[in-house]
């Protein structure tokens, strides 16, 4: 009747201890929603004459519409232009500034400027991560860049910004997406024309 007992106990014991369990596992995950990005400008400072603008808006996402895309101007041959990208989430107001989160997450994007076939352009980084982190990385983001408008042309200039690209993968700080990976936040096409 004793081992009765204490073995009721064990079991009851073993019940209590086990009923116990580590809520950890339960705990949700954080998870890192991405950007709303409903509008894209690029500006183009030449070293001299006028400033050119690219924009896309897009408010409705991925919605019926299509965005609005303008181009307010033709590029100068042989003049060097220094580039800069905003990004916006225009559905909420006043506008969030999304260059505020890409700067403060600057080792996990990238902007990519790839130029099509019949442009006669070239574009280089003017920024990296130590311009926005404490790190000192060199990595480059792109939100400012400078942008070689060679002889006449036209064709067309994609803006892509990328979440947690390779960096280290071969090409990609050259600006080379083909490597890059990661997820794509924005991607826009733009005709651009040489005079």
């Amino acid at each position: 009747m004793k081992n009765l007992k204490i073995l009721s106990l064990l079991f009851i014991a073993t019940l209590t201890f086990s009923s116990c369990s580590n809520d950890d596992d339960n705990t949700p995950e954080l998870i890192n929603e991405e950007e709303v990005i409903t509008t894209i400008t690029v500006t183009l400072v030449p070293q001299t004459g006028e400033t050119v603008t690219l924009t896309s808006q897009d408010l409705d996402g991925d919605g019926p519409d299509e965005p609005v895309v303008d181009v307010s101007g033709s590029l100068q041959a042989g003049m060097s232009y220094t580039g800069s990208v905003l990004l916006q989430n225009e559905t909420v107001s006043p506008a969030e500034i999304i260059n505020e989160e890409i700067e403060e997450e600057a080792d996990e994007h990238q902007f990519f400027y790839q130029v099509g076939s019949g442009l006669n352009a070239t574009v280089s980084y003017a920024d990296t991560e130590n311009d926005y982190l404490t790190n000192g990385s060199t990595n480059p983001v792109g939100i400012d860049f400078t942008l070689l408008a060679g002889t006449a042309s036209e064709g067309q200039l994609t803006v892509t910004l990328r979440h947690e690209p390779n960096k280290g993968a071969e090409g990609v700080s050259e600006g080379d997406l083909s490597n890059a990976g990661g997820e794509t936040d924005i991607a826009q096409t733009f005709e651009i024309v040489i005079e």
